[in-house]
């Protein structure tokens, strides 16, 4: 039935796909009275219905009291976490919307899903200072939201100085730009890659944690919110094991023992939101993910799905940076918050003089590994 939760049709189907070649989902009432043709409105079951974590904590009524008829400015708009950010503070009733994405084609496509809401649209990057500066002095944003990172581990080892550049330098400029305009308050998108990094993609974000942790904020409270992987999200494994189904090559798994979190985006999205109304200043949040997935197991399932038996996994090497489990890092010493899906981490002090001075020198040496390690010393870089 379609009104099925989440929780019963993976339940459906685990009781009955041994015995079923398919199960699908029935169309509702209104699908079946716009198009007649009921076979072609049956749904398959996807990947997500089964593996997605649903959190029981959802707290909409402290979502919408934290956004409603607030400006707010997402970083990265365009983005799989900033466009889903974007249409929920569209949905829970932001007086101004302030989308800035450096993708032409990422901001048009965001842009014209919420054409109703009138957004206005900064095609821009976070790395330009002068530029931001102008955005922050002509919007007057209440709330920052900075989705804008790179974020592949392989593309970012390739390109170190531009994630630099972009990742560190652009969330300082954005943070920056924040106090100086007297944000009400800042959020930033970090990752479990930032604990214990054996990448460079998370030393970056774990040095954009320090410096929203240390800076001196005057009245602008700033937090940072740390989760794992999203499914379906640009760059994630699910639409690269869709695409090679659908053109019936065997899935390429990195390792047989490789493990991730996993959730859907609105719904991380939203505990996103929920978490930043909860914020102080200075907190480092984390996201309860559930239990991790082996990726070979969803390899497995979604090769179930498609129904192509004849396809199969082959495992193609760690690729450098990955890790083959990751951490979202809680401990008894993190605190706990009201809600069961939301812990905060342990605060790292660092001088905000030295840590400037750190980062203004990785700018410019030519070693970045290296000063990348001084800053954040449990980087164990894996070249693989």
């Amino acid at each position: 039935m379609p009104s099925a939760t989440k929780q019963r049709i993976k339940q459906i189907h685990e009781n009955l796909n041994p015995y079923f070649k398919q199960i699908k989902i029935l169309p509702t009432l209104e699908e079946i009275l716009d198009d007649k043709n009921f076979s072609s409105q049956l749904k398959d079951i996807s990947v997500e219905d089964l593996l997605a974590r649903h959190p029981k904590d959802l707290d909409k009524k402290a979502i919408k009291k934290f956004i409603r008829d607030k400006k707010v400015l997402i970083t990265g708009a365009g983005g799989s976490i900033g466009s889903e950010i974007s249409r929920q503070c569209a949905n829970f009733g932001a007086s101004e919307l302030i989308l800035l994405d450096h993708s032409e084609f990422n901001l048009y496509q965001i842009a014209e899903e919420l054409a109703s809401y009138e957004p206005h649209l900064v095609m821009q990057s976070v790395s330009n200072l002068k530029l931001l500066e102008k955005t922050f002095e002509k919007y007057k944003p209440d709330i920052v939201i900075h989705a804008a990172a790179y974020k592949h581990v392989p593309l970012v080892e390739d390109n170190i100085q531009e994630a630099i550049v972009n990742n560190i330098q652009g969330t300082k400029n954005t943070i920056d730009c924040a106090i100086k305009y007297k944000v009400e308050k800042f959020v930033l998108i970090s990752t479990d890659k930032a604990v214990r990094p054996t990448n460079v993609m998370g030393t970056t974000k774990r040095i954009c944690e320090l410096y929203a942790q240390n800076v001196v904020s005057k009245s602008t409270e700033i937090v940072a919110v740390r989760f794992g992987n999203v499914l379906g999200s640009s760059g994630s494994v699910i639409p690269k094991f869709k695409a090679q189904i659908e053109a019936g090559k065997n899935i390429t798994v990195t390792h047989p023992d490789i493990t991730r979190y996993f959730m859907l985006i609105p719904e991380a999205c939203e505990l996103v939101l929920q978490t930043s109304s909860l914020g102080k200043g200075g907190e480092i949040f984390i996201l309860d993910m559930g239990e991790p997935i082996k990726i070979v197991d969803l390899a497995k399932k979604m090769i179930e799905l498609s129904g192509r038996d004849e396809i199969q996994i082959e495992f193609s090497g760690l690729r450098p940076g990955e890790k083959l489990y990751e951490e979202l890092l809680i401990n008894d010493s993190d605190t706990k918050t009201q809600y069961e899906s939301i812990t905060v981490a342990g605060r790292t002090d660092y001088d905000i003089k030295e840590l400037n001075h750190d980062i203004e020198e990785l700018l410019h040496t030519k070693n970045k590994i290296k000063k990348l390690k001084k800053i954040v010393p449990e980087f164990d870089h894996k070249v693989n």
